[in-house]
């Protein structure tokens, strides 16, 4: 397995620019799926483990896939499965994005429950809801979820989803656009990420208003085209190397972004005393001598995001105070505690509260990675504690960050990938 080993004490200091976004393009190779005939061509993809398994994925059911430079080539005009096995779709959560753009185009999909980070339950329920809404019938049975539209083709309807999810709101988009009549969902995530989707569909022909507000109309088209699209830059990966800057007390500039979609994190970085300034592609941010606590509650965009929770919770360990960490979307993500704890952290979980008593030195040793975010969380730490880190199972990281030690060692940092035995 690899790892990452960490010299601590590096300022970082730098311009670097921001990869594409994971949790855009995902959904968006997914509506691949739409298409009959013609080849995509999607810029700036990253280079990360989930887009190559989700690409195995559509390979398995037919696609026919290069990937080279960040750009993305997809042929879905001869797809002969529509079933999704538990030996991909077990890698990655995302896998079920193929639900709705399956039974759109076939009127049937079998695809495996999913798997992914273990933390907290993120069950499919809403995603079955909307596609039974849109008239499919729905069974579950060894581990399948088995979907069959009742007719020729899913209709319209309204959708009203009890909690905004990003997931459900894209499988729920990619099977009403061709849906027949008009299909309106409520309580839909306003999340860039299913934006970008929405701009992706319209490119191919879809017909979406509401575009980037919690109501979302779709009038069903008949067919849909492959595009040409460039995909957003990852607010989650940019946010993160904000907070190296930050916890470092250096400088950075992240170019190649829209500073909007980092407005509630350049908030908290300002509320910290960070000097946060930014233009129509970049956000530059000076880190002050001393870091003030900073409360954050991690609710749906556009409130503080819970994928840059951790990292936050790590800056906030270098803080001058105590401050608050709630997360309102998965209660349970809290598995960084212990991990930073043992680098030197005073974190304290108060029922879904996580209370950081800063500022804390922090002294490197071995920490053990268990989800994506987490991950990058401990990366953090170990920019700024003594001696060395070693954060071990970096393969969650791999997931969600592309080549982060190289961007970080261009920035400053003494960090670099190693390959460890693990025991059983």
């Amino acid at each position: 397995m690899d790892k990452l080993v960490i010299r601590g004490g590096k300022r970082i200091s730098g311009t670097i620019a921001a990869s594409g976004s994971k949790n855009s393009a995902l959904p968006v190779i997914a509506a691949t799926l739409l298409a009959p005939d013609g080849i995509f061509t999607i810029n700036r993809i990253p280079d990360l483990q989930d887009v190559r398994t989700f690409s195995q994925l559509l390979e398995h059911l037919g696609a026919e896939i290069s990937f080279s430079e960040n750009i993305l080539r997809v042929s879905t005009s001869n797809l002969r499965n529509d079933e999704a096995p538990y030996e991909l779709v077990k890698k990655m959560r995302a896998s079920i994005y193929v639900l709705g753009p399956l039974l759109a185009r076939f009127g049937h999909a079998r695809v495996s429950l999913p798997g992914g980070c273990a933390f907290g339950p993120r069950p499919v329920d809403l995603h079955i809801m909307a596609m039974e809404k849109l008239g499919a019938e729905i069974t579950i049975e060894k581990g399948y979820i088995d979907a069959k539209v009742k007719g020729d083709r899913l209709q319209g309807t309204t959708i009203d989803f009890p909690i905004s999810s990003v997931g459900a709101t894209g499988n729920a988009l990619m099977a009403a656009v061709t849906a027949e009549g008009t299909t309106v969902l409520n309580n839909a995530a306003a999340e860039p990420e299913i934006e970008c989707l929405c701009q992706f569909l319209q490119a191919m022909g879809a017909n979406i208003s509401g575009i980037g507000t919690m109501t979302l109309v779709v009038e069903g088209v008949d067919r849909l085209n492959a595009v040409s699209f460039e995909n957003i830059f990852d607010r989650i990966e940019a946010g993160t190397l904000l907070a190296s800057a930050a916890i470092t007390r250096g400088e950075i500039t992240v170019t190649g972004v829209r500073p909007s979609h980092l407005d509630s994190v350049l908030k908290a970085f300002q509320a910290a005393g960070c000097i946060v300034t930014s233009g129509s592609d970049y956000v530059s941010l000076t880190a002050p001598e001393k870091l003030l606590a900073t409360d954050i509650t991690a609710n749906p965009y556009p409130s503080f995001p819970t994928d840059m929770q951790a990292q936050w919770m790590a800056l906030m360990t270098q803080a001058d105070g105590t401050s608050n960490i709630i997360d309102k979307i998965y209660h349970e993500r809290f598995n960084h505690i212990p991990e930073l704890n043992r680098l030197g952290a005073h974190i304290d979980i108060r029922e879904n509260q996580a209370v950081v008593h800063g500022p804390k030195a922090l002294t490197g040793t071995k920490v053990m990675s268990t989800d994506l975010r987490a991950s990058a969380c401990l990366v953090l730490a170990g920019l700024v504690a003594c001696e060395t880190t070693e954060v071990l199972r970096v393969y969650h990281l791999d997931r969600g960050y592309e080549r982060i030690e190289r961007k970080l060692s261009a920035l400053g940092a003494d960090i670099e990938r190693d390959r460890y035995q693990e025991f059983s």
